[in-house]
C-alpha cells in the first residue's frame, strides 16, 4: 500500500468516525450525551480531519504519484459517477 493510500485510508476511517460520533448525537435521549458526542465529532473534523486533509492536498502536489482517486480511476479500479441504470422492461 502507498503512503498515498495510507492518507486516504486514514482519511476516510476518521471521517466515519466522526460520522458515528453524530449518528450518536441523533440517537441518544441524554442531553449532556448529546453535547458530548456532538463536541467530540466537531473537534475530530476541526483538530485532526480538516488538517489531516490539508497534509493530504499538500502530498499529492508535491508528488503527483500519490493522487489515489486519479490513479484509480485511470486503472479502471473505481466506478466513474453515473447516472441511475435504466432497466428494460
Amino acid at each position: 500500500m502507498t503512503v498515498g493510500e495510507k492518507l486516504h485510508q486514514c482519511l476516510a476511517q476518521l471521517e466515519g468516525a466522526a460520522a458515528n460520533l453524530k449518528t450518536f448525537c441523533l440517537d441518544t435521549q441524554d442531553q449532556t450525551a448529546k453535547k458530548l458526542f456532538a463536541q467530540l465529532s466537531d473537534t475530530l473534523q476541526s483538530q485532526v480531519i480538516s488538517p489531516l486533509k490539508s497534509r493530504v492536498n499538500y502530498v499529492e502536489s508535491q508528488e503527483p504519484q500519490y493522487k489515489v482517486f486519479q490513479q484509480a480511476m485511470q486503472q479502471g479500479e473505481m466506478p466513474e459517477p453515473h447516472q441511475p441504470e435504466q432497466y428494460d422492461q
